[in-house]
């Protein structure tokens, strides 16, 4: 805490008190009663002193909070440039626009397509080729059959990537995944001190 900046604060603060403890008196109320009331409006004076001499810091946790119920955590934005911190679990995690709805998708460079759970892809539309061939993907869990599929509109702040291709699949649980044909789509990306960056 500044003591030279909130000075003014603390000494309005002190002069609060003793005016109404001034007044409290003048009205020649029993002293027990006097000082518990007085008690009472320093500790809301000093609570009120307190949320507004550590206003930025409450802004920074209600951003904090904010940014993980709207699965924004680790994600900010300057210019053409999206920056991601390696979230706990050692992966990036980005929050795009898919066909106008929100979905998070960890971003895998050695994915060669973006892999859409079959759920997220009911939930926003995707159009799958239900009656084509099947297509075999080598993960993390051994072998799994997926569908052709393709994200009319995937959107990340100003960049619009029309008809992406995807592949959809039950196997993949609640993960989607960005993959290289999605990295391939920017300007160019990179990884530093645990924070990728995406020029878009």
């Amino acid at each position: 805490m500044n003591i030279m900046e909130d000075g003014p604060s603390l000494i309005w603060g002190v002069v609060c008190v003793v005016l109404l403890v001034s007044s409290l008196a003048a009205r020649r109320l029993p002293l027990g009663y006097v000082a518990k009331a007085a008690f009472a409006w320093i500790a809301i004076f000093a609570a009120l002193f307190a949320i507004f001499s550590f206003r930025f810091e409450f802004v920074a946790i209600w951003e904090r909070v904010k940014a993980d119920i709207l699965g924004t955590a680790g994600q900010s934005v300057s210019g053409d440039e999206i920056a991601i911190r390696r979230q706990d679990d050692g992966h990036y995690w980005l929050q795009v626009d898919v066909n106008g709805k929100p979905v998070r998708f960890m971003i895998d460079s050695g994915a060669t397509t973006t892999a859409v759970n079959a759920d997220t892809a009911r939930e926003t539309s995707i159009e799958v080729d239900a009656d084509g061939y099947p297509v075999i993907l080598d993960t993390a869990n051994g072998r799994v059959t997926a569908k052709r599929g393709v994200i009319q509109l995937l959107k990340i702040d100003t960049l619009e990537i029309p008809q992406h291709k995807v592949v959809v699949s039950e196997s993949f649980g609640d993960t989607n995944v960005l993959g290289m044909n999605f990295l391939d789509s920017i300007q160019s990306w990179k990884v530093e001190a645990n924070v990728m960056t995406l020029k878009l």
